[in-house]
């Protein structure tokens, strides 16, 4: 009996996925483990695995099609087996798949952080003499060269052994999505670039638009000594270092931001009331504290949550948070990981800014912002000045949920776990 291969249901805010590239056409035969196709979702670009053996009778969408959840993608069967009458239509549904296939994550489609390298080619020679040059490129990629006809041979890879990933091909497919201004008064021109809206930054989009639209948001902000936290991070980190290899490299190392999401979930400890949500009749204080915190990745921001996180010794947050960041940048991270939060924190510290407030993650009752430490003139207690060291800390408020009473006790709780940093390895 054939089998038909539906669009599944990867994440709770997926509803579509475009059909990339297919790697099998009608007619080929196929196997259990077969890789029959790549999939765009709202969050990576995965890989259609296909399970059963047979043949490839019929695809019911093109390379470019964005198909709902749960309508038809392809039929494996008998050769010469009468193909099922399938509903094709691209209405939307809430189906969950029932196909027999699965979705592997591609490792290899992702912009890299690594420096270009020369394009890794493998050379075969055909029959008839000829040189056969097979190129790395991401499927995202090749379907953006072949829609706007860009020769990638001439493309120079940024990604994984020199292969092409989008990015390197922003530049080559300006000419056939831009829209040309002249710019008056100066000696050059300037081009505006249509930037295509990726599922992922649509989804922020959203979300985003929801939190501000139907949150009441209220902000607070407070000025903590950064100098205690910089200091037991290198304790802690020079301890593990000992601990470590026999070369002297850590198996672990701690980082400030590690430190800030141990103190929250010190601070959500004693102040409850931060950690809950708003339902329709109720409001719903959480037991569990589930800290989510933001990845940046490419063409957007994801927030992996650890779980029980005031359950966990420094080093388990610190481990637990160091995987997901890994599986975020290598979209290998689960829909199941980036779900359940009760608090959130953004840190942009590395950036070197000073302060910033967040817009609150649904349906979160808070998130904290955390700025840069930065070196300053302070009052000392005695009244006189010294050098000093501090960090502001910024918190958007669900005024729902949180009054500003409640919000400056967490802040305050916060700030006293993070000058006073030994409390947090009890």
């Amino acid at each position: 009996m054939a089998t038909i291969i539906e669009m599944p249901k990867l994440s709770d805010t997926m509803t579509t996925g475009t059909v990339v590239t297919w790697h099998k056409k009608a007619g080929d035969a196929v196997t259990n483990g077969d890789i029959i196709a790549e999939i765009e979702t709202d969050k990576a670009t995965m890989e259609l695995e296909n399970f059963d053996d047979g043949i490839l009778l019929e695809l019911f969408a093109q390379e470019g099609d964005e198909v709902e959840i749960g309508k038809p993608l392809a039929v494996v069967g008998k050769e010469g087996e009468e193909i099922p009458s399938v509903d094709q239509s691209n209405s939307p549904e809430n189906n969950e798949p029932k196909q027999n296939s699965t979705v592997v994550e591609d490792n290899h489609s992702h912009d890299a952080d690594s420096p270009k390298t020369s394009r890794l080619i493998d050379e075969t020679t055909s029959e008839n003499g000829s040189l056969n040059i097979r190129i790395l490129v991401s499927p995202l990629a090749r379907k953006i060269a072949k829609d706007q006809k860009i020769d990638l041979s001439t493309i120079l890879g940024s990604g994984p052994n020199g292969r092409i990933v989008r990015k390197d091909l922003l530049g080559s497919e300006t000419p056939q999505i831009t829209s040309y201004v002249k710019a008056t008064n100066t000696d050059s021109t300037k081009e505006d670039q249509k930037k295509p809206i990726s599922k992922m930054r649509s989804v922020i989009a959203r979300r985003l638009l929801e939190s501000k639209t139907t949150i009441p948001h209220f902000y607070l902000q407070k000025e903590v000594d950064a100098r205690p936290l910089r200091l037991a991070r290198e304790s802690i980190n020079r301890k593990l270092a000992h601990m470590g290899e026999p070369s002297g490299d850590s198996v672990f190392k701690v980082s400030i931001n590690d430190l800030v999401l141990k103190a929250c979930a010190a601070a959500i400890s004693q102040v409850p009331e931060i950690n809950s949500s708003w339902q329709e009749d109720h409001i719903l204080i959480h037991g569990e504290i589930s800290l989510a915190f933001g990845v940046a990745v490419e063409d957007g921001l994801v927030t992996p949550v650890i779980r029980n996180a005031d359950h966990m010794s420094l080093l388990e947050v610190s481990n637990t948070a160091k995987a997901l960041i890994a599986k975020a940048r290598t979209k290998k991270i689960t829909p199941e990981e980036m779900t359940g939060s009760t608090f959130t924190v953004t840190n942009l510290g590395m950036y070197d800014l000073d302060f910033f407030s967040g817009i609150i993650n649904p349906p979160n009752a808070a998130i904290l912002s955390v700025g840069a430490a930065k070196k300053k003139a302070v009052v000392s207690e005695d009244g006189s000045v010294v050098a000093g060291e501090r960090m502001i800390l910024g918190l958007s408020c669900d005024h729902r949920l949180v009054d500003g009473a409640v919000g400056a006790t967490f802040l305050q709780s916060l700030g006293q776990a993070i000058e006073c940093p030994a409390s947090l390895l009890v």
